[in-house]
């Protein structure tokens, strides 16, 4: 076995233009533990904790393409492990033994933090399963990636008092919606495929046309979310909530939520579906960003740059709309 070409096609296959959805979600929980707990967490921690979240994704990754192979054989066959270039069990062994390392470091670093590691896994493994049953698997798949948020907050330090509270909960929520959303509109791409492999998801029951004016529809659901939050009270923000930079972070994710909708409600079948998924997955992380400048401003704004940058650097090296 070549150990060079294992490994180019492992990480291909990690898609890591996605990393910043898992990593800035989970960057939530670190930060807001160091704004509720200042001087608790370490950079080294910290560092490490963020470096495992910004790689879940591609580990997890690879157990969704070992269980979604017989929609990818339509959808994306160019794939490493639709093409045999990256043996399947294989791989399926390395991201195993991975998951199990955190789990180890995770205990380590506070034995809370392997729940929320269990659960996503637990989670991911339904999900491909649960896209089938309309916007059940969205749900799933937000509910995961909020996992990412939950672990970043507990493995940042000693539990906080109390640990649960109306504002986490809400973010948690938030999280979880935003992503659900963003997955949602990744199904347009997938509608062939998915109808030939009988996934029931929202657009292959109900249709081009109706899905894609339900997209538009969902764009909205976030920013609702979060007013109707903040309006009864459950996040309590009255002298942060409209400051400059938590402005400038929500007014261009609502840009982009909307402008994802509209990319897709043009054209909601095709290759040029393909392309869209960069202003998706912008959209979708600039909304958990505007989390971030809700308790540091500074922060969110270089996420926010940064973010915006490497995802369009990481997506442009993946030309190939089937792979």
């Amino acid at each position: 076995m070549n150990i060079v070409a294992f490994a180019w096609a492992y990480i291909r296959s990690m898609r890591l233009y996605y990393a910043f959805i898992t990593g800035i979600a989970g960057w939530i929980g670190v930060s807001f533990y160091s704004f509720c707990m200042p001087g608790q967490s370490g950079y080294l921690r910290n560092g490490l904790i963020l470096v495992m979240l910004f790689l879940s994704w591609g580990i997890n990754q690879i157990v969704n393409d070992y269980l979604g192979l017989p929609e990818d054989r339509i959808n994306a066959p160019n794939r490493p492990m639709v093409t045999g270039a990256l043996n399947p069990r294989l791989a399926m062994m390395v991201s195993t033994v991975l998951v199990v390392a955190v789990m180890i470091i995770s205990w380590l670093l506070n034995p809370w933090a392997v729940l929320p590691v269990v659960v996503g896994v637990l989670l991911n493994v339904l999900y491909e399963y649960a896209k089938a049953w309309s916007l059940f698997g969205n749900a799933v798949f937000g509910l995961s990636i909020a996992m990412c948020t939950v672990y970043g907050f507990l493995a940042a330090g000693p539990l906080p008092t109390p640990v649960v509270t109306s504002n986490r909960v809400c973010v948690i929520a938030l999280v979880a919606l935003l992503n659900a959303l963003m997955t949602y509109y990744t199904y347009f791409k997938d509608y062939v495929g998915d109808k030939a492999a009988g996934k029931r998801t929202f657009i292959v029951k109900y249709g081009l046309d109706v899905a894609r004016h339900a997209g538009v529809v969902g764009a909205f659901l976030p920013t609702m979310a979060f007013f109707l939050f903040a309006c009864v009270g459950w996040f309590p923000l009255q002298d942060i909530l409209f400051g400059r930079d938590f402005i400038f972070c929500g007014v261009m994710t609502i840009f982009l939520q909307l402008w994802t909708a509209m990319l897709f409600f043009r054209v909601p079948v095709g290759e040029r579906t393909y392309f869209s998924l960069v202003t998706n997955i912008r959209a979708c992380v600039a909304g958990q960003v505007t989390l971030i400048a809700i308790f540091n401003g500074t922060l969110a704004l270089y996420l926010f740059s940064a973010s915006y940058v490497f995802i369009g650097f990481l997506f442009d090296q993946y030309k190939d709309a089937k792979s």
